[in-house]
């Protein structure tokens, strides 16, 4: 029996188009204080929200986006089927920390900072299948908890280098549903794990770059699509320094996607004056920029489509200190408002 949704290699068409009926955004101080500031729906004033430490910071920060995303789309958690969600954080304790005070069946994800849009990807094959009415896909990220896990204590006080990114501390989460002026997510792409060789923790853009062209291409070459039919081809955290290395890798691959190309993490930071180097990453940096920025100007029909591509970087610590290289994966997805005219 032929698959008839799928389309070439990695992507799947959707038959039927789950729709994102409503979008929460939540970020830390340092996020509120950049240039895309009034697009996210709560800038927190403490990363700690008031709690005993950075990790249970973040899993309430998710909690809130979750509950904030069910309550904008006028349901209850009883009327969500599903929960996907995943973060950065060892047996993504944030994920499930918050998914034990809510009463949804849960399913935990670890794509590391690809997860929103592998969340979203996962969300909508359930939807798409009939297997459920509504679904909540989110993802978390908090600087302080990150850079203690995967880096060096803050007290440390470790020079940053030019090639380093900013976890943002932040949430987004979005719920689908089937009714209603909204747009649609019509395709998903799945990534291939890519291996390079870069081994540096502080340059993970260089990581993450190849597996974003090559989510990219295979997205192109899979729906027969050019880069000018999307108004915004937005990657998830490759920051400066990636976001160049996929802009000439694309190219070589026959593609211009400068155009309309932007990173999250290059543009949720003023890097010059906020000292973040090459930008943000974190898992809440796709996910807080999808849910609020870009969320918002498809709705305001400002754009009427856009192709997220979510990009991670599968390391561990462990891996790490055994002298491993950093592998990447990116996932994408085909958000559309379909019949609408940009104002």
């Amino acid at each position: 029996m032929n698959n008839i949704k799928k389309v070439g290699k990695q992507t799947i068409k959707l038959e039927f188009p789950p729709k994102i009926i409503s979008a929460f955004s939540i970020v830390g101080p340092k996020e509120g204080e950049g240039p895309l500031k009034s697009y996210f729906d709560e800038i927190l004033n403490d990363e700690m929200c008031g709690k005993e430490s950075y990790e249970k910071a973040e899993s309430d920060i998710m909690y809130n986006a979750i509950k904030g995303a069910i309550g904008r789309a006028d349901l209850k958690e009883e009327d969500v089927d599903y929960l996907f969600a995943g973060d950065l954080l060892n047996q993504i304790i944030s994920s499930s920390f918050a998914a034990r005070e809510l009463s949804i069946p849960f399913f935990g994800l670890y794509g590391a900072c690809s997860t929103m849009s592998e969340s979203l990807s996962l969300g909508a094959l359930i939807m798409d299948g009939g297997f459920a009415r509504h679904v909540v896909c989110s993802t978390s990220s908090h600087f302080c908890a990150a850079e203690r896990q995967f880096r060096f204590p803050l007290e440390y006080g470790a020079q940053r280098s030019k090639t380093a990114q900013w976890t943002v501390t932040g949430s987004g989460a979005m719920v689908l549903g089937r009714e209603g002026d909204f747009p649609e997510i019509t395709y998903v792409t799945t990534g291939i794990v890519k291996d390079y060789g870069i081994k540096d923790p502080n340059n993970m853009g260089a990581a993450m770059a190849p597996a974003a062209v090559d989510t990219i291409y295979a997205h192109f070459k899979d729906t027969g699509r050019e880069p000018e039919y999307y108004d915004v081809i937005a990657t998830g955290d490759l920051g400066r320094v990636g976001t160049k290395i996929c802009n000439n890798l694309m190219l070589e691959y026959g593609y211009d996607i400068r155009g309309n190309h932007i990173d999250c993490g290059d543009i949720i930071f003023n890097n010059e004056t906020q000292k973040t180097e090459s930008g943000g990453s974190g898992c809440g940096c796709s996910a807080a920029v999808s849910s609020g920025y870009l969320y918002k100007k498809i709705m305001r029909k400002e754009i009427k489509n856009f192709l997220l591509v979510s990009t991670g970087a599968l390391m561990s610590t462990t891996s790490s200190l055994q002298g491993e290289t950093i592998p990447g994966i990116a996932h994408a997805i085909a958000v559309e408002m379909k019949g609408d005219k940009l104002c």
